[in-house]
């Protein structure tokens, strides 16, 4: 929800320019207690393929961080990447399906005062003192790749005047 989201974060934008009326770019957000987890995205495919693969990753990150209650950024995109690759039974052989999704995810913890950041192809930008630094993400995607390695978790301490950005690839 966007109000939801505005109560917490009270300067922020969110630029959303699909290319079609149905798509595969999606934003997500999720409180718990003292954390908010915030992730934009890109799946693979134009309209009807790129809104599927955005209702699954929507769908699963509801079930990881809600139900399944996991707030490390590293560990809810391998179980992410785990139930992509099981909906679309992606086992690495010639001419599958190759469907996924690249994302900037981050949990913010306000007892803390922590972000953490994990990505899947797409980055994490911080501007700090009129200084730009780039959190890359993973070189691979959610879903099928030829080498997955387990995600890499980036801790940040949030400081007074900073500016975080997650984007897709569109907007970098």
């Amino acid at each position: 929800s966007i109000d939801l989201f505005s109560k917490v974060f009270t300067e922020h934008f969110i630029l959303l320019k699909p290319r079609d009326i149905v798509s595969g770019d999606f934003y997500w957000f999720s409180k718990t207690k003292n954390k908010i987890i915030v992730c934009a995205a890109d799946c693979t495919g134009h309209g009807v393929p790129g809104a599927f693969m955005s209702m699954l990753g929507i769908s699963f990150l509801n079930d990881i961080v809600t139900k399944d209650k996991i707030h490390q950024t590293n560990e809810i995109l391998n179980r992410l990447r785990e139930m992509v690759k099981s909906a679309q039974q992606q086992k690495g052989i010639l001419n599958e399906q190759m469907d996924g999704i690249e994302l900037a995810l981050c949990t913010f913890d306000f007892k803390k005062n922590k972000l953490q950041f994990s990505g899947a192809k797409n980055s994490l930008i911080l501007i700090r003192n009129n200084e730009l630094f780039e959190f890359k993400g993973d070189k691979m995607p959610i879903g099928i790749y030829y080498k997955e390695a387990s995600f890499t978790s980036h801790v940040i301490e949030p400081q007074k005047g900073d500016a975080f950005y997650l984007f897709s690839d569109g907007y970098v």
